[in-house]
Parts: C-alpha cells; structure tokens; sequence
C-alpha cells in the first residue's frame, strides 16, 4: 500500500512538472507594487549593505514573521514577439508597530544588487498591526537562465530576521518562451529526405520576423562542425526553403537553422539519428604492422570486439580479450592475422552489427592447398609471410559436433614459401575428418578447420590449384597449335615454290629457236602479246634466251 502511495505520489510531480513545463507563463501590460487591501506602500531604493542591525524588540518572535515567500517568473510583451521576463517576489508577513517595512534585495553573478524598501504608512500599519499582510512587486528585470539571490529583511532591520533563497529562470526550453521571447526564437524546421538524390528538402517557419535566416548541415560532436557552406533565407522571400545535399546519411548530421542576430540561439533537427550502421565504415587494415583499425564518424556508445564467422551461418564467435569501449577515439587492434574469418562486431545498445573486412582475401596471410605432383596427394601450408601455425588433426563424431583434435603439430613457414604436412591422405579421408589450424605468432587469430571428406574431389581451399593447372594446359595447347599452323604455312610455300618450278621446266623445253631466227622468233611473241593485253613489254635483250622472262612477265 505503501508502495503504491509513492508511485502514485511520484506519478502525479511527473505530470505537475510536465504541465508547469508547458503552461503559458502570466502576462503583465506594466510593472507595479501590490500590498495587502488597507495597507499603503511606498517604494524607495535601497542598499545591499545595511547599518549594524538592531536587537529586535521585545515580543517580536523572530521565527514567524515571514510565512510563504515566493518566487516565480512573468511575461511582459510590447508584440507577438517583443517579450521579456520578469522577477515576481510575493512576500508574506507578520506585521507588527515594530516592523515599519520590508526591504528586497535582488542579487546576480556579474551585476550589482538592485535592492529597494517598501515602507508601510503609519496609520496603515496600527491598522493592520498583529496581521498577516502581502507585499508583491514584478518590476526586476530578469535574464533566461539566471542564477538570482533573494534576499528579504524587514525595515529597521532586527537581528536575526532574514529570509534568504535562490532561483533559477526558465531557459528556451518552455515552449511559451520559444515563441514569443526573441532570444529563445529559433524557427521551427521541416524536411523531406530523397536518398537518391541525396538531398534535404528544408522548410522554415515561425522564425524571428524582419530577420533573415541561416541554415546548414553539421557534423554534430560537442559543437556542431559544418559541412559545407550556409544557405541564407531572406527575410522578403515569401517562402523559406531550401536544398542541403549530402554525402552520408550519418546519425550525426544535423540540421541547424539561426536568425540574423547576435548571440541568436540555434535549433537543430537531425534527420538520420537512428541509423547507427552507416558509421561501421572505415576499418582499416596496415599490413605491415598487421593493425586493425577504426574510428567513429559520430560519437557513439558502442562495443568493439572482434570475432570468428562460421561458415555455415551467420554466427560470429567473439575471440578472447578483444572487446573495446569506443566513444569517439578511434580504436585499433594490434598484431591481427588478417584471415576471411576474422570480422568486427559492433554493438550498440541491444542491436550488433557484424563487418568483414577481409573477405575479399586481399590481405589473406596463409591459405591451405592440396597438390598432386606424382600421382599422389600432399597437404601444403602456403604463406606470404614468415609465420608460425599450430595443425591439428580432429574428427566429428555423432555423439559431439565439437571436432576433437588428437594430436597437434607445430609448422614454422618463410615468406613465400610452403611446407608439406607430413599427413597422408588416408588419414585424412577419413570419416569426418578435419585439419584444425590457427597461427600463433599474432594476437588475435581465427581457428581454420579445413575438412577432407569427400577425397574424390578437391577441397574448396585448393581451387586456385586446380585453376594454375587448368591455365598450363591452356599454354601448351596454345603452343602446340602454333607450332601446327607454322608448320601448315611452310609446307602451303614449298609446294607452290615446287609448282613454279615445274611449270619453268616444261615452258624451256616446248619453247625452240634457232641461232638464225633469234630476232624474229622474240619479236613476233612480243607483238601478239601486245595485242591481246594492249601493254607494252620490252625484253631485256634480243636473245631467244629471254623468250623465259617475257612469258612470265605477260603471264
């Protein structure tokens, strides 16, 4: 029962203050003094620093001459939004012939005391003397968001009676202020997001009028970092928008909107403050000091840790000792075997996201392959580093699908080269039967199972092996057609040289000329052949030896 009082009782300040938090505040048209009905006040200033108090006089019980002194906070307006505050200060009182007033004094960081007496006429004060009189006065000019001291004596002051308490005025946040005080003024803004294009479609409204207006887009950590240059609204354009683009969609970027004043307060939305997984971007990888590295583009309360991707799922495993705490500092893992496996986990409150980096294989340290040079098969460590593996031979069985290793070998590997395990396969055709291996010369590694059973096929890991063969019988046979068409060519050469040759011989023997009738035997072939090709041929000589060149020529 008790219980339920104290929620109940707890329920009901929560919705006391959510109301206070948006209730209007009380306007005023002017300052003014107000006391008790019957008692005439007048108004003088005062000081901070009084003379030595007086003893108070006897059967003047200084306990109870202040009863609920309060303060609050008051709206005074010259336009819709030409609005000030206010300090109210209701003072209470037991007043007696002894007390002739009542003096409050105001006190701010910075500033002098604003004090002032309110004194109470004679005749008034036998009138009213033995009750319970009101004082109040709204005439303190006040700040958003100020400290003030109150300080409420009487007049004399008496020894040993004073009130004393502070108070803090409303900031911008009270939504009555944010409307109608300039300084708390910031403009109300809209978007519309187009990814595609990657572009904010920015509206402004209720913003500080006769005033231009400023927006951007800001990286939003501590203080908001701009991203590119302001976009000015002017205060003639009938409408206010405008078009932000933007690279990334990232939860800190934010829009930020201002009036042309000094000091003017500014608002900001942030359009993709839920979209945690654009800042798992950026892991970097050097691959001489073997460090895995990110930093986050936004703040953010997140977990760090590094783990192991099972093949046959979407499970990744956290390896030990690896999770860090990130904020904003980036964070870096040193000595990392940079294998497909390996990925980082970020967790951020109660969802994880999970990024490999290296599987694309770019960076892939070592690598299991399966060779067959002389009609047998041999397991090798392949690695582009110097390096040190741990291998061990385990099998599943039905009863645990937990691999149990049975003996672990030790293999130390030199840059670019590769060792023979000294496994045969037989043992490794085996029923279930796996490789367990892990490099021990880093930090943080994966542990790689690599299984062999089905012995009739190459296993994933060598299928690059399989692919160099493929590529050398592709060159031999591309050799050997070449030398093919080579030898095709000649022979097509050498039998048309044959042909020519065969056909000079029969041409020298069917051709007969005296020694007599060498001139006239040239010279009538040379005619006829002029007259059917309509070309003109002139033999070298007038010998029937060149009758040979003139027939080929007119060939």
């Amino acid at each position: 029962m008790i219980l339920w009082v104290a929620l109940l009782m707890m329920s009901q300040s929560c919705l006391n203050g959510a109301a206070a938090e948006n209730m209007g505040l009380e306007r005023i048209e002017t300052c003014s003094t107000k006391c008790s009905q019957g008692l005439q006040c007048k108004t003088k200033p005062d000081y901070l620093f009084h003379p030595m108090c007086q003893n108070p006089p006897a059967g003047l019980n200084t306990s109870s001459v202040f009863h609920n002194i309060s303060i609050s906070t008051v709206m005074r307006c010259e336009g819709k939004q030409m609005c000030s505050l206010r300090l109210r200060i209701k003072t209470r009182l037991q007043l007696t012939e002894s007390i002739h007033g009542v003096s409050i004094c105001t006190v701010t960081a910075g500033m002098m005391a604003n004090c002032r007496i309110y004194s109470f006429t004679k005749a008034s004060r036998a009138r009213k003397s033995g009750l319970q009189v009101e004082v109040e006065n709204d005439c303190t000019d006040i700040s958003l968001k100020q400290h003030v001291q109150v300080i409420v004596k009487t007049s004399p002051s008496y020894c040993g009676i004073t009130w004393t308490s502070t108070y803090d005025a409303p900031g911008c946040i009270n939504e009555d202020l944010r409307r109608h005080v300039p300084e708390c003024i910031t403009g109300r803004l809209s978007y519309e997001v187009n990814l595609e294009k990657k572009e904010l479609n920015v509206s402004v409204t209720d913003m500080l009028e006769d005033h231009n207006y400023h927006l951007r887009l800001c990286l939003n950590n501590f203080i908001c970092a701009g991203t590119g240059t302001n976009t000015l609204l002017k205060k003639e354009a009938p409408v206010k928008t405008a078009i932000l683009p933007f690279s990334r969609p990232l939860p800190c970027l934010c829009i930020e909107g201002w009036s042309s004043v000094i000091d003017a307060t500014r608002v900001q939305v942030c359009p993709f403050k839920d979209r945690l997984e654009e800042l798992w971007l950026g892991i970097t990888f050097d691959p001489l000091e073997e460090a895995l590295s990110w930093e986050p583009t936004c703040p953010v309360a997140a977990v760090v840790a590094l783990c192991q991707k099972r093949e046959e799922g979407s499970i990744c495993v956290d390896l030990p000792h690896s999770s860090q705490n990130v904020s904003r500092k980036k964070i870096t893992f040193t000595k990392v075997d940079p294998h497909p496996q390996l990925c980082m986990k970020f967790t951020a409150g109660f969802k994880s996201w999970i990024r490999c980096p290296f599987v694309d294989r770019i960076f892939q340290a070592w690598e299991v392959a399966v060779t067959r040079p002389q009609e047998h098969e041999e397991v090798k460590v392949l690695s582009q580093i110097t390096a040190t593996l741990s291998v061990g031979l385990c099998a599943k069985s039905a009863a645990s699908p937990v691999c149990q290793t049975n003996e672990t070998h030790f293999v130390h590997v030199e840059k670019h080269k590769s060792v023979v395990l000294n496994l045969t396969m037989e043992e490794l055709c085996k029923v279930n039967a796996c490789l367990q291996i892990k490099r021990l010369d880093v930090k943080y590694a994966v542990t790689v199972m690599h299984c062999f059973a089905q012995c009739d096929q190459l296993p994933p890991a060598i299928s690059h092996v399989t692919k160099q063969a493929t590529w050398d019988l592709t060159w031999i046979l591309v050799f050997a057609g070449v030398c093919i068409s080579a030898i095709v060519i000649v022979t097509l050469v050498l039998h048309v040289m044959l042909t020519v040759y065969w056909r000079r011989k029969q041409k020298e023997n069917g051709s007969y000329c005296t020694s007599e009738k060498q001139t006239e035997c040239v010279v009538p072939t040379l005619q006829t052949h002029h007259a059917r090709h309509g070309g003109v041929l002139i033999p070298d000589s007038p010998q029937c030896g060149n009758m040979e060149k003139a027939n080929l020529l007119s060939d």
